[in-house]
């Protein structure tokens, strides 16, 4: 178990990602955890991330220096350096020269940090303005930049370390070396932790949590929904129902296969609530595509506010909630905003119902639910099931939404993925799905002129969603898409490509 303070870096999360890359287990945590919390933690060592302000900065992040004397390895990366260098007697000030962007640094040693590097020069990647001036007692320089003399420092006797360029962002090619050996010689952790582990170490949480009580889930059908609910059940049995809201913006045959798929298969306790005359019917003359999310919301509160009532002496409700939704919210100076976005999968129920939150998935990222759910036994197509949006198919109709619409992009969208699944692009793209415009173009089908809808197809290529790209698909695939849309689903004249990248552009449309 590794501990990672954090002070506000953009690149928190690729600290976090590299260590359990390497299988060990760690936490972002915020600076305000105690001493006492850190010991009942029982980390094997501590990082302190790096972060936007200036250590000499009024108002900048601090975490109890204490954690210097609790015989715990420490390493800081950047402003996790200067905060150890400035609260243990040594000086920071603004750089001279600051550094953004590669640099090439030369170790002072072959040992500690850097045992195994054969390079004594190499590239890394800097982002600061300050630099460390002088060091504190017992510490010593162990590399440098030809801008920045003190940019590796150690004190060995106490194994504190500090970095003031960042090893856990792809462009310091050595950084999973360095941070490996702070993991396994100088923390002394195994590479053990396994999503395996993970599932043993969950059930027994979720058992210790919940006793005899029981829980209900929102079941979307995506792959955090249906990795919680498996997880729940392997604990808890019967005790857990799951309920899923057909709210007829689903894609084509989404609950029979959900209903194969978890109840046959898993056999999970899931009601299905058929609510799509509901949804549908206040939908109707609705373009503005926020009044479409704000009127889903409040109905899918209702129905499954509804259908939880029927059963009785529920106390806890489960929810999907993965780590960047707990680091996105949670303020790097230990603000309270991790409740509001913990709720926010189900629009604040748990206030208004007021039943206390299961998350076991609170600490992991996309990719190791994936992996968690493989472990588990889960269906692949539901493992590697793309993201799809909680407004459904309702935010793919730009403008109205109509019965006869939603069905035309139903059956375009299923072309589509049939052929990315074909082609064996499915899992290496983020999302891909099909968009219905508002517009209609003429266009000619057997010697007689059509006016129909134009049918967008968008596909990208991203790691977390917070940036993406256009994917390249080849061209004879896309031809494909085309025509058998064209060809197979009645009401559309025209597909085009979306070649736009996230920013500018949102991945949805709508």
């Amino acid at each position: 178990m590794i501990i990672i303070i954090d002070f506000g870096s953009q690149y928190n999360q690729l600290i976090a990602r590299r260590v359990r890359e390497s299988r060990v287990y760690c936490q972002i945590t915020a600076p305000t955890l105690t001493l006492d919390e850190i010991e009942a933690l029982r980390p094997e060592g501590i990082i302190l991330s790096g972060g936007p302000s200036s250590i000499y900065a009024e108002n900048s992040p601090r975490t109890d220096p204490g954690i210097f004397e609790l015989g715990i390895p420490v390493l800081g990366i950047c402003y996790g350096m200067q905060f150890m260098i400035d609260v243990l007697g040594g000086k920071v000030r603004g750089a001279g020269k600051r550094e953004y962007g590669f640099a090439e640094f030369t170790a002072g040693q072959s040992e500690g940090l850097f045992k195994g590097i054969s390079e004594r020069t190499m590239p890394c990647w800097m982002s600061h303005g300050d630099a460390a001036e002088t060091l504190p007692p017992g510490f010593e320089i162990i590399g440098s930049t030809r801008n920045t003399k003190i940019a590796a420092v150690a004190h060995p006797g106490k194994r504190l370390f500090g970095l003031q360029f960042h090893p856990e962002v792809e462009h310091t090619p050595k950084g999973k070396r360095i941070l490996e050996n702070f993991l396994f010689d100088i923390c002394g952790c195994k590479p053990e932790w396994t999503m395996t582990s993970f599932a043993e170490e969950a059930v027994a949480a979720i058992r210790e949590q919940v006793g005899d009580k029981k829980v209900i889930l929102g079941l979307s059908g995506g792959v955090d929904s249906s990795v919680t609910g498996l997880l729940i059940h392997r604990a808890i049995g019967s005790n857990l129902t799951c309920i899923f809201v057909d709210n007829g913006l689903l894609r084509k045959n989404e609950m029979e296969k959900l209903k194969i798929s978890l109840r046959q298969h898993l056999k999970m306790n899931i009601r299905f609530v058929e609510a799509s005359d509901l949804f549908l019917d206040a939908l109707s003359g609705v373009a503005d595509p926020e009044r479409k999310r704000k009127i889903i919301g409040r109905i899918f509160m209702d129905v499954f506010e509804a259908e939880a009532r029927k059963i009785t002496d529920v106390e806890f409700l489960a929810q999907g909630t993965l780590y960047p939704d707990i680091i996105e919210s949670v303020s790097p100076f230990g603000g309270p905003t991790a409740v509001i976005k913990s709720h926010h999968n189900v629009g604040g129920l748990p206030e208004k119902m007021q039943l206390k939150l299961v998350e076991p998935l609170k600490f992991l990222f996309k990719d190791e639910v994936r992996q968690l759910g493989e472990a588990l036994g889960l269906d692949e197509e539901l493992v590697w099931r793309q993201p799809f949006p909680g407004p459904g198919l309702a935010i793919r109709v730009l403008g109205e939404i109509t019965r006869e619409r939603l069905d035309v992009l139903r059956e375009a969208d299923a072309v589509l993925l049939e052929e990315i699944r074909k082609s064996g692009y499915y899992r290496k793209l983020w999302q891909s799905f099909a968009v219905l415009l508002p517009i209609k173009s003429v266009g000619v089908m057997g010697d007689q002129r059509t006016y129909e809808n134009i049918l967008a197809v968008r596909a990208v290529t991203s790691r977390d969603a917070m940036t993406a790209d256009w994917a390249r698909l080849p061209h004879d695939l896309l031809g494909t898409i085309s025509n058998r849309i064209i060809n197979e689903v009645k009401g559309v004249n025209r597909v085009v490509y979306d070649i736009s990248s996230k920013p500018p552009a949102t991945i949805e449309w709508e």
